[in-house]
């Protein structure tokens, strides 16, 4: 998730545990907690585009991670606040690491829980960004913050904003629920064999969703919204995989492919090759774009190097989608 999000729900955390005991300190460390498993961003500036992917959620966002750097953390804040219960600390910094993973699980990228393990857990119910799960979450931590740290109205307030963000992530399941059956029902009417579906909620909401289907030489692509009164329209996009030729060989190619969990096209501009991602959808509601969010470059550089550029997305792309996706939302 967003980390606006992150930090609500690690100060949230933190206010649970140790709230009584040291008041907004323990929102502000839990907050601080909250962002720390998000460091792992930081690998882009040391190593390649597939490495720093292959990182991303990755050991940072482990139970493991949680159980060791825990106890460290709090002993370093044990040291120096005036409350000294290491136990106590130690607790907080566990639930704020282990509750950002978790979070984060839901989303359509997904989280190595278990790592070292080699499993992404990834359920796809809720977009990076939902106003839904966060302001209401938001509005009563400082509802909480507002309130004297013996106050039974802080711990109330503080209850209600992660039993109420909580029951919403709950009812997102529900959702893709509907919207995967929505989509089930349209392949099967319109005859549509596929290898298999994949469903995620669309930016920003959870009333808007997009579908992946595979079939033979082709996904195909569609949107279903909870308000459409039209049948759900699918748009065919080749898989191209035969056009890296020798390239389905290199390891980093390898590493990209599993990465996308295979849903993956290529396309083929000039001279270069370009891989995309279809996980995360396209940057247009528009018929037939190729503008799609996660679009990288393949070359070889002199040293036979295969290198992945990500290509960048320019502001006018997200404005112009939030525009399309408000006109989509509102149904066919």
């Amino acid at each position: 998730m967003d980390s606006l999000t992150q930090i609500v729900l690690g100060a949230a955390v933190g206010e649970a545990v140790l709230g009584r005991k040291v008041g907004n300190k323990a929102m502000l460390y839990g907050a601080i907690a909250g962002t720390i498993p998000d460091f792992d961003v930081f690998a882009s500036h040391f190593t390649d585009t597939v490495s720093a992917l292959a990182i991303h959620r990755g050991f940072t966002h482990s139970v493991l991670f949680s159980v060791l750097f825990a106890p460290l953390f709090g002993w370093l804040v044990s040291r120096y606040e005036h409350f000294k219960d290491f136990k106590g600390w130690s607790w907080l910094f566990f639930w704020a690491f282990v509750t950002h993973p978790i979070l984060d699980a839901h989303t359509t990228w997904g989280t190595q829980l278990f790592w070292p393990m080699d499993l992404r857990l990834a359920f796809k119910t809720i977009f990076v960004i939902d106003p839904l799960y966060t302001l209401p979450f938001l509005v009563f931590l400082i509802l909480a913050m507002l309130q004297r740290r013996t106050s039974k109205k802080r711990r109330v307030y503080n209850t209600i904003g992660l039993v109420v963000s909580s029951v919403y992530l709950l009812l997102t399941f529900l959702l893709k629920w509907v919207a995967f059956n929505a989509f089930e029902t349209a392949l099967t009417d319109q005859k549509i064999s596929y290898l298999q579906l994949d469903t995620r909620p669309a930016p920003l909401n959870t009333i808007l969703w997009s579908a992946n289907a595979e079939t033979e030489d082709a996904y195909l692509l569609g949107n279903y919204s909870f308000f459409d009164s039209k049948p759900i329209a699918f748009e065919s996009y080749p898989k191209n995989h035969a056009l890296l030729g020798d390239l389905v060989e290199n390891e980093k190619v390898k590493r990209m492919i599993a990465i996308s969990e295979g849903w993956y096209t290529i396309t083929q501009e000039a001279d270069t090759l370009y891989f995309n991602d279809l996980r995360f959808g396209l940057l247009s509601m528009k018929p037939n774009s190729q503008n799609f969010v996660f679009k990288y470059s393949i070359t070889v550089d002199a040293t036979g190097e295969v290198v992945f550029t990500e290509m960048p997305k320019g502001k006018r792309d997200a404005k112009k989608l939030l525009s399309e996706l408000w006109t989509r939302l509102k149904g066919n």
